[in-house]
């Protein structure tokens, strides 16, 4: 067997390793959460405006996040096996490099993002946007440009604290800032009269708040004197051949990482762009919005559960241990199977009250009842999917899940939707059968992946990608030392 575990965990070690998953996840599922309340706030506000905002809103959040906040949050996801493997690794030196590397990566990625938001509006008149919408969306989009500058450190130092184990912070930093934004957001958009301009301030400004507050604690704390400045005091300096290995490393897994994101978020931009085609697109269109809220709202939970796996995984296979690696994916995967239930009886049960929650035309409400269960059985599929990418990030190998889904959403699951839905005329509920078809391809390709893993080579490969090398095992030899001698202090107290 692929996992060559050589015996059964014992019950006491299954319920430390769900402890172990669910202190790093639940933090990360309540910020996801807040996030999501964050977006709901700007999407009310700008309904509040009128409906010629909300539609220029909607468009511009659509345009900032397939063009920006997307491949931003991929690329750093890059970052999640050099740091996960060398923080169980103990390479600190490592841990901090790839941090600095990761955020002047996303600076300099942003750069062309912001060019593109600068002259969007011949770019949306292109497509045949409606003028006064096209714009408001770019003026949105102009003013959002500073959230790239904000997305470009925060998600770097999230996956940074993340594969120490700190979440907790992560949490409280977000809540605060988010406290925030509802004054902010309240006092730019109606009481100064800024309308968008002031709905795209307050985002960006929530997003700082939340970069300041996690600073501060970073400021406070051992976490920068521990790891962020570590190569500054040690004077660590790689030889050119490795350090243009290891920006080689980076940028290689920032692409398959980026692109293992991207392609499942566009696909759901690909559906709602198919729903506008069908006989009902007013109808269809509503469902669509009505299925990326659902759909959005659900991904919280396995996304806690894929970042968990991740960092359980990566600081296991750093640290020489793969038994215990392969123990955390069992775990993560157990629990990803269990949480998929709720979102099945909750879209099947709460159907019709979710449906109302954002409009009460008859025969959107209608539709999005007949959908909301297949998005339901969708949930059984995409929570151990994402929890396994999370995996195979942390046995760096972020590249085969971009290429399941691929394979998964764009040659078995759109050909699937567009028959069913246009060929034999089973409208929006025949996408839905398609995503459900890219979702069942891609979790039984995935798990056969996930189990067939060699823990014991995962575990040589990992002291190869993030071992540390002789002159910086010296380096670091007074500080183990000193590290020592405070456990020693402290142990005799």
């Amino acid at each position: 067997m692929a996992l060559q575990i050589t015996s059964y965990p014992k019950i006491p070690e299954v319920l430390e390793e769900v402890k172990r998953i669910t202190d790093i996840g639940f933090p990360i599922l309540a910020m996801s959460l807040v996030g999501y309340l964050k977006n709901m706030t700007l999407v009310v506000c700008m309904g509040k405006l009128g409906s010629l905002e909300l539609a220029a809103g909607a468009l511009a959040i659509g345009f900032t996040n397939i063009t920006g906040y997307s491949l931003l949050s991929g690329l750093a996801m890059g970052m999640e096996p050099l740091c996960t493997q060398a923080f169980g690794s103990r390479n600190f030196p490592l841990l901090s490099l790839t941090l600095q590397r990761t955020i002047l990566m996303l600076f300099l990625f942003s750069l062309p993002i912001s060019l593109f938001w600068l002259n969007l509006e011949p770019f949306m008149l292109s497509l045949h946007q409606n003028p006064d919408i096209a714009r408001l969306a770019t003026i949105y989009c102009r003013f959002a440009i500073p959230d790239l500058l904000a997305s470009s450190l925060l998600h770097p130092l999230r996956i940074y604290l993340r594969s120490k184990g700190t979440t907790w912070p992560l949490m409280w930093c977000t809540l605060l800032a988010i406290l925030l934004h509802v004054p902010i957001i309240i006092l730019l958009t109606f009481k100064l009269h800024l309308g968008v301009i002031g709905i795209a301030i307050s985002s960006f400004l929530a997003n700082f708040n939340t970069l300041f507050f996690l600073l501060l604690y970073m400021y406070y704390t051992s976490l920068s004197q521990e790891s962020l400045a570590l190569p500054l005091i040690t004077g660590a300096s790689p030889p050119n051949h490795s350090l243009t290995k290891e920006w080689a490393m980076l940028l290689k897994f920032s692409i398959q990482s980026c692109l293992a994101v991207c392609l499942e978020w566009w696909w759901y931009e690909f559906m709602t762009i198919m729903a506008g085609y069908l006989y009902n697109p007013r109808a269809s269109l509503a469902t669509a919005g009505i299925v990326i809220q659902t759909t959005s709202l659900l991904y919280t939970l396995p996304t806690a559960l894929s970042a968990s796996a991740s960092t359980r995984v990566g600081n296991k296979l750093g640290a020489g241990e793969p038994e215990r690696a392969s123990l955390s994916t069992v775990v993560a995967i157990g629990l990803s199977i269990a949480s998929s239930m709720l979102g099945l009886v909750w879209t099947t049960v709460g159907r019709e009250r979710w449906s109302r929650v954002f409009t009460d035309d008859s025969e959107v409400v209608e539709l999005t009842m007949v959908v909301l269960p297949i998005i339901g059985v969708c949930e059984l599929a995409n929570c151990p999917q994402t929890t396994s990418c999370g995996i195979l990030r942390g046995s760096a190998r972020p590249g085969v899940g971009a290429a399941i889904n691929f394979w998964s959403f764009y040659v078995v699951g759109a050909p699937v939707a567009i028959v069913l839905a246009f060929v034999l005329g089973m409208g929006m509920v025949g996408l839905c059968y398609g995503l459900l078809a890219a979702q069942m391809a891609c979790v039984v390709s995935i798990l056969v992946v996930v189990y067939k893993t060699d823990w014991e080579s995962e575990s040589l490969k990992a002291k190869s990608l993030v071992g540390k090398s002789e002159t910086i095992l010296l380096q670091d030899q007074t500080i183990v030392k000193c590290e020592e001698g405070v456990v020693f202090l402290n142990t005799t107290q």
